[in-house]
């Protein structure tokens, strides 16, 4: 099969959540466990480290990631989902997998694969860690898909371990509650190995030190290490050990991810770095602002609070939930303009009634679907807004919408195009 054929198998033969949703959810690591031995175990030779939460644990992933290539080290990075194709969720040092290394990999494991009758995040999962461990990478950033107790990247033992934070999303398969959604991330905690909290939340601090404490595993909230804020346009960081000594402790660097978001991961990338530093790895002060301040460029991240174009300016965000979606608005509120265009879509599964009230209400609303199954269908957005009183304008999809809008914007507008991130990976500009 050529690589486009290869795909098409993937996504034919394995359900895919992000298109058709809960049916292609598998919880277990069942099916994951038997690919890996299969593979002979390679998430063992390599170190790792591990990242769970609801938002933010894709820009730290890349964070991390574009520090350690920086650093010298050979860094593999799996996340998910991708935005344009496949290849964007397995790399080495900002490099996608190799197309050929796709195919090789199906065409070999074709019968194991449907037999075992994994799903396509399964087998993603066992590609990367296959990919890594042939590449011989010095060390992988791995990114959790949903969850973490039962995620399929929950068979490796880091070196440490990060969760970001916790907010409402995939209660169906999560929890309906702060806690019981913690305690699902929580379980990517391990014995022994550290653990650093990026967002101190009273209502899930307990579920953490709890999980940390019956794991003999060291718990770090970050915010306790280190003080982060924005000055201007530059982020400023320093260990809070040297708080009250000198001004020349501050590191103050201009990041590449402009979102005001950046706050609450960069305290708990910063940790992270600092117990890998402990744990004899080489990483600089250099070494962490290049990282910080060339991460797209590294690592080829993509969505989050990305500016496509100016004279009007269009940005676009992958925030799909509660607490992402305040952050995009607290991002808006920080900007300049005279008219605000929202372009939105959204899936299925989410609750409307707590997410679009969130918006401007002095915005254009501009509604689409994306191309799936588990898309929310664009009558259906449109019916569900004007009962919240939100009244919006359909198009075919975000391209025909973002066209719309430019069409009467002017050049001190702001467009935002976001709801979904499957929205966002559809714009032809991104």
């Amino acid at each position: 099969m050529t690589y486009t054929e290869t795909i098409a198998y993937l996504y034919s033969q394995l359900p895919v959540f992000h298109r058709i949703g809960a049916a292609a959810y598998k919880p277990g690591l069942g099916n994951i466990n038997a690919l890996c031995a299969l593979l002979g175990n390679p998430q063992t030779k390599f170190p790792t480290i591990h990242i769970a939460g609801t938002n933010g644990k894709g820009s730290s992933s890349h964070t991390i990631a574009a520090v350690l290539q920086v650093a010298g080290y050979k860094t593999g990075l799996y996340t998910s989902p991708h935005l344009k194709d496949f290849s964007e969720r397995i790399r080495i040092n900002g490099v996608p997998i190799a197309e050929n290394a796709v195919i090789e990999f199906v065409a070999k494991y074709q019968t194991d694969i449907e037999t075992i009758k994994p799903s396509f995040f399964e087998v993603t999962v066992a590609l990367a860690f296959c990919y890594f461990a042939e590449a011989e990478v010095d060390i992988a950033v791995i990114e959790v898909g949903m969850g973490g107790r039962l995620d399929s990247t929950n068979v490796i033992t880091p070196l440490v371990s990060l969760i970001t934070n916790i907010s409402y999303d995939h209660q169906a398969f999560l929890g309906n509650t702060l806690p019981e959604i913690a305690t699902e991330k929580a379980g990517i905690i391990k014995p022994n190995v550290p653990i650093v909290i990026s967002e101190y939340q009273p209502e899930t601090a307990a579920t953490f030190i709890e999980t940390a404490r019956l794991a003999q595993a060291p718990i770090y909230f970050a915010q306790d290490y280190f003080k982060v804020e924005w000055v201007g346009s530059s982020l400023q960081y320093m260990k809070k050990e040297v708080e009250e000594v000198k001004e020349e402790h501050i590191q103050s660097v201009v990041p590449q991810l402009k979102g005001l978001y950046q706050l609450k991961n960069i305290a708990g990338v910063l940790k992270v770095l600092d117990l890998l530093e402990q744990q004899g790895l080489h990483i600089l002060p250099a070494h962490v602002r290049e990282g910080i301040e060339n991460v797209t460029t590294l690592t080829g991240l993509k969505g989050r609070w990305q500016i496509l174009q100016t004279l009007p300016t269009v940005v676009c965000d992958t925030g799909h939930n509660e607490a992402g979606v305040r952050e995009v608005v607290a991002q808006i509120e920080a900007t300049e303009y005279n008219k605000l265009y929202l372009i939105l879509g959204f899936s299925a599964d989410k609750d409307l009634s707590k997410i679009l009230p969130l918006y401007p209400t002095q915005a254009s609303f501009h509604f689409c679907a994306y191309q799936a199954m588990r898309s929310m269908q664009v009558a259906d957005l449109v019916a569900v807004a004007q009962t919240l009183d939100i009244i919006g304008e359909a198009h075919l999809d975000v391209n025909e919408a973002l066209a719309y809008c430019l069409s009467k914007a002017t050049s001190r507008d702001l467009i935002v195009i976001g709801g979904s991130t499957f929205v966002v990976a559809e714009i032809k500009k991104l």
